[in-house]
């Protein structure tokens, strides 16, 4: 029986939650390169297509934001990440100069453009993998936008006052080492969003794409809150913290968190 008439046979109340039955997250591996052998990958060309078709088509007014390939027609804000940023900014007299790690072609930035618009001096710089920078840099890049290949690049010749990591360190093989790194950087602000949070033990999974989105399977963390915060307790100080919408088919919360270097 194929999935399509599966869910037409399903009740209305279990087809709303259909995709949850084949797409997700899934196991628990023992280490990293144990997931990723359980993953098909992924083609990074075919997706940065779809992010590319759809991320020009909120920078020609034609969607509102873009959210993971798919262009959505109305505008939705995340406020709470919003709010951290424009604090910063009141704080530095609207001057303000953020690394987005991991930020595609301007996700984040396109999707609440219409509030940082008003600040009169930001620069919102973006490290991606290699294709997503050349793309960037060529149909994306203006004088607020920019595209870096790595941290080290981006932080030659700007004095970063926040770096976000918006859904992206659960999909770093070693997220601790990363964010050591971060953390030696002495950026003043460290910006967290859509981090996936779990009570027990850190917990490596395979995420399965639903291919509406694009076909794609990868190793994610869930991390422990507890060791989590108390890693990053240790050189930052936590502004505040806030809950996000995401949702997974694990026991599991997505928070955000600002965090400032202690004095």
């Amino acid at each position: 029986m194929s999935r399509k008439l599966l869910k037409e046979l399903l009740p209305p109340w279990l087809a709303r939650n259909f995709t949850g039955l084949f797409y997700g997250w899934y196991g628990n591996y023992s280490d990293w390169e144990l997931a990723r052998k359980k993953c098909s990958g992924y083609d990074s060309k075919e997706i940065l297509e779809k992010v590319k078709k759809s991320s020009l088509r909120v920078k020609e007014g034609l969607a509102a934001f873009e959210r993971d390939s798919i262009a959505f027609k109305d505008p939705e804000y995340n406020y709470s990440l919003l709010t951290a940023i424009m604090w910063i900014a009141v704080m530095n007299h609207g001057k303000l100069k953020i690394l987005d790690f991991g930020g595609s072609l301007g996700s984040t930035y396109f999707q609440h453009k219409l509030f940082f618009d008003s600040l009169p001096h930001l620069q919102w710089y973006i490290v991606e993998q290699p294709d997503f920078i050349i793309e960037g840099q060529k149909n994306f890049s203006d004088e607020r936008l920019m595209f870096s290949c790595s941290i080290d690049d981006c932080i030659k010749e700007n004095n970063i006052d926040i770096i976000l990591l918006s859904s992206v360190l659960p999909y770093i093989e070693k997220p601790y080492e990363l964010l050591e790194s971060i953390k030696a950087l002495r950026f003043e602000y460290i910006l967290f969003d859509k981090m996936p949070l779990i009570h027990g033990s850190d917990k490596i999974t395979v995420q399965k794409v639903n291919p509406a989105i694009y076909k794609a399977s990868y190793p994610c963390w869930f991390f422990n809150s507890t060791r989590f915060l108390d890693f990053m307790k240790k050189d930052y100080d936590l502004i505040f913290e806030f809950n996000n919408s995401d949702r997974a088919n694990i026991q599991s919360e997505f928070k955000g968190f600002l965090f400032r270097i202690k004095d």
